[in-house]
């Protein structure tokens, strides 16, 4: 069973105190899809602009990711560029230029339209629904979104979460869109937007799934040196969503240990730049340090 991934492919200019890296392929979709194909062949849907470097698109057909979505338009490929202070877990947007993203809007090829697991990684929430819309009796749907989206498309994120499966947010995030400072009791709230099942993202903390099970509280994977964290939400994600799709059956039965492989794909994506580090590892490097992490939580 594949998996549909309908997020941003754009070029990031990532600076640190210590490295300056420009035009690296990232956006959620990128980021979203690559952590996936450990699992399963991805589709992504998306679009580039016709300066979208070739050696990009090798590297997606390197990990089997379909791009038959992937859409080439006339114009400039969405970039940001952003900057992390030294503990690395401040960062602040120096510039975004939209390009092709500008009015597009994303259009399913008929083959994708009767796949069963759809990952919406962070997009606007009208371009989400509009891929909702697009879709066959889909199995299940998660969305990632972001404040931004709370500050400019509320209404659109709220027609949104009516549709999807799984909401994946930060827990600043959670705060915003709930108005409750506490996270934990702030879950019961985002249930009632309809999601079955929530994910909490806490950065070097964790997360926490929320469903009718009750809670399952999962570590990050420790690091004691971190490149690089742009994109290791979207890998959590996509890892997540890739294991689900890839042993399709009971969410609930396989829903915790996929939770796991999220954050041990989350932490290969933060020990380098964009997605230097996430394209050079194995699934044995993710099998030996997902045994390692479970090891690390057993009583």
């Amino acid at each position: 069973m594949s998996l549909l991934v309908f997020g941003s492919t754009a070029l990031d200019s990532i600076s640190t105190p210590k490295k300056k890296n420009p035009r690296l392929l990232g956006g959620s979709g990128s980021h979203a899809a690559v952590a996936a194909s450990f699992f399963i062949a991805p589709r992504l849907i998306g679009v580039v602009g016709t300066d979208f470097p070739k050696k990009y698109i090798s590297l997606f057909k390197k990990h089997k990711v379909n791009i038959k979505g992937l859409k080439v338009r006339d114009g400039k490929t969405f970039h940001w560029a952003g900057e992390y202070e030294v503990n690395m877990n401040n960062r602040r947007t120096l510039s975004t230029e939209l390009g092709v993203v500008d009015g597009y809007s994303p259009v399913l090829p008929a083959a994708h339209r009767k796949l069963k697991y759809v990952l919406l990684a962070n997009n606007p929430p009208g371009a989400q629904e509009a891929i909702i819309d697009q879709l066959d009796k889909p199995k299940f749907i998660v969305a990632d979104t972001m404040d931004l989206w709370m500050n400019v498309a509320m209404n659109d994120l709220r027609s949104l979460l009516k549709r999807v499966d799984m909401l994946v947010l930060n827990d600043s995030e959670a705060r915003q869109l709930t108005g409750d400072d506490n996270v934990v009791s702030s879950l019961s709230k985002l249930h009632k937007y309809g999601p079955k099942y929530v994910i909490v993202k806490k950065g070097e903390h964790g997360a926490i799934l929320s469903s009718k099970k009750g809670l399952f509280v999962a570590p990050a994977f420790p690091l004691a040196k971190v490149e690089d964290p742009t994109g290791a939400g979207d890998s959590f994600v996509g890892a997540l969503v890739g294991y689900l799709a890839k042993n399709a059956g009971s969410i609930d039965a396989n829903i915790r240990k996929a939770v796991l492989y999220g954050s041990v794909v989350a932490s290969f994506c933060c020990e380098g730049f964009g997605l230097n580090r996430t394209t050079k590892t194995t699934r044995a490097e993710i099998n030996k340090r997902l045994r390692e992490l479970e090891k690390m939580t057993s009583a």
